[in-house]
């Protein structure tokens, strides 16, 4: 059985600069206070914190939605939505190998980045998780140009590289 690539130690601590820094530039643009940022009702996980069935092949992440609940609650109405983005660290580390113009940093913003958006929508009710095929292609797109507008001010080597790679998401997919 083959070994999947996964982030070592260092790159462990870039992707936690990336979540921090990924945060805070949602939470501005959405005008939301450390207190308001989501009640953290999400968390960020790597290869090796994921289920095998959370793991999937071609995406550089996804959100898996579960049904949270306070430890001290057995009450199906104190139950929430609990989102965890499961960061494809084999996936990205074989596209960063392939584009010499992508770096692991700005490219670990960009994904986080995104899925932080997804979440901000899912939880604002502005997009339903359980959307169609067609629903989704649309949000996607949508959710790329938020990201870019996020995105264009920060201040970060190499994230216009990732912004230039991700500009196909933009355009409208022939059927």
């Amino acid at each position: 059985m083959k070994k999947t690539a996964q982030f070592n130690t260092r790159q462990i601590k870039i992707v936690n600069q990336a979540v921090a820094l990924a945060e805070e530039v949602v939470s501005n643009f959405y005008k939301m206070s450390a207190s308001q940022w989501l009640s953290r009702k999400y968390d960020v996980k790597t290869f090796a914190d994921l289920l095998p069935e959370e793991i999937v092949h071609g995406p550089f992440a996804q959100i898996i939605r579960y049904e949270g609940r306070p430890l001290d609650s057995s009450l199906g109405s104190s139950s929430y939505d609990f989102y965890k983005i499961c960061i494809q660290d084999h996936s990205i580390l074989v596209t960063i190998d392939k584009i010499a113009k992508l770096h692991l940093f700005p490219f670990l913003i960009y994904i986080i980045a995104h899925e932080l958006i997804h979440i901000v929508r899912f939880s604002k009710f502005i997009q339903h998780f359980d959307a169609s095929y067609d629903e989704k292609q649309i949000e996607e797109r949508c959710v790329h140009k938020i990201t870019r507008e996020i995105l264009s001010p920060v201040q970060v080597e190499g994230i216009d590289h990732v912004v230039s790679f991700y500009h196909q998401w933009l355009l409208p997919h022939a059927g």
